[in-house]
């Protein structure tokens, strides 16, 4: 399942108006976090808040619909081929070594941009050409999820996309997301870590939705309409390239996307760090920084984006109890304030409101830990825990 958070989908809207409108008149779903979009902590719904939007679809209808509108672009064409390599002349990147339907070949650019994503071997290239090689930082999760289409006409609960997060006794979490995507279809997760993750079976899968305590997923598995098999997928780690650390590199070569950071996925910032990264190519490139010198700018600038998905997606998993490494300096009370603002996000409409801008990455995360919105969501979370005067106290020993 994939869902464009708001983050991207404004800006993909920005170079390509209309996208999110074609979208939509093809079959997907636009999503408003104040009316049709539910988010559940252990099966508490939150309060819903506006102001949100987020496009629920498959990922081959989005990247089709993307693609069709980048191949129309005038000044844009296109080579089909396998990458073999970089090719470098002096102190810099000229080119593209490439297997296409003629042979090999090398196509020259002024700038190669590496989106080729987590698995990328921008590394190796790197080391031929006898430059360094960027660090790699891991953070082994061992996350697992299954996937499934139903057909389900009314929708579970009027929702349009609900998310579910609930925390196992032994402090490992269980994740469920489900939307309405193109040809009147619905797209359900589960999701689990390490001995916890889902198999391939539909009864499984319809086990894992009656189990969860959400409404909507025990509705879904109750009278919805399974299509074909769940698919499973397995994210063994969390990776990033730290380019910014090196002291030599060659001019005319960037990286994005999943190339630069692979995330946990469960908290859907792929796609939309993406379009991030190529604001901050755009802007390097309009700053008219020469081509001839190495993109120190660029990564500079990149590197605040990758730093802060990285902090809300290794934050969460560091909290898991069979994730191993080192916690960073102050962990133990950044994650304390972290669930503390979580836990008020369910009752309180300024906190999730701020919660979503966070998540949706509209704003940075540090927002979260301004001392007012620190001291606000403590006093939400103390009433939450203090009963209603017309409430008796439970005295039982």
């Amino acid at each position: 399942m994939h869902a464009l958070l708001d983050a991207g989908r404004r800006r993909i809207d920005h170079w390509f108006p209309g996208f999110s409108t074609e979208l939509v008149a093809d079959g997907a779903a636009l999503a408003d976090t104040g009316t049709d979009v539910h988010s559940y902590l252990d099966g508490s719904l939150k309060v819903l808040v506006g102001g949100v939007e987020m496009v629920s679809a498959t990922r081959p209808f989005l990247e089709t619909h993307l693609r069709r509108r980048v191949l129309a672009l005038d000044n844009l064409s296109q080579v089909n081929g396998r990458v073999q390599g970089l090719a470098f002349t002096g102190d810099r990147v000229s080119g593209v070594r490439y297997a296409g339907a003629a042979g090999d070949d090398v196509l020259s650019a002024d700038l190669v941009v590496d989106a080729t994503g987590r698995a990328s071997r921008i590394a190796a290239w790197l080391r031929e050409g006898g430059w360094p090689e960027p660090e790699m930082r891991r953070v082994h999760v061992d996350l697992g999820y299954a996937t499934a289409l139903f057909r389900h006409p009314e929708g579970p609960h009027g929702v349009t996309l609900a998310q579910s997060l609930a925390t196992l006794p032994d402090g490992r979490l269980r994740l469920g997301t489900l939307g309405r995507v193109e040809g009147d279809r619905w797209i359900v997760l589960v999701a689990g870590y390490s001995e916890d993750r889902p198999g391939r079976s539909m009864e499984g899968f319809l086990r894992r939705c009656e189990e969860d305590p959400a409404a909507p997923f025990r509705q879904l598995a109750e009278d919805g309409e399974p299509i074909g098999e769940p698919v499973t997928y397995r994210h063994p780690d969390n990776r990033r390239r730290d380019f910014h650390l090196l002291d030599r590199f060659p001019a005319g070569l960037i990286a994005v996307g999943d190339t630069l950071a692979s995330f946990n996925p469960i908290y859907g910032q792929g796609m939309s760090s993406a379009t991030m990264h190529a604001s901050c190519l755009a802007a390097c490139l309009e700053s008219g920084q020469s081509l001839r010198d190495p993109a120190w700018s660029y990564f500079k600038q990149v590197r605040a984006v990758v730093d802060d998905a990285w902090q809300t997606s290794v934050l969460n998993d560091l909290k898991l109890p069979h994730v191993t490494g080192p916690r960073p300096r102050g962990f133990k009370v950044a994650s304390q304030l972290s669930d503390l603002i979580v836990k008020a996000s369910v009752t309180d409409p300024v906190i999730h409101r701020r919660f979503l801008q966070v998540a949706h990455m509209l704003s940075p995360a540090k927002t979260l830990m301004r001392p007012g919105t620190l001291l606000r969501a403590a006093w939400a979370v103390r009433k939450q825990d203090t009963p209603a005067a017309d409430t008796p106290l439970d005295t039982a020993a």
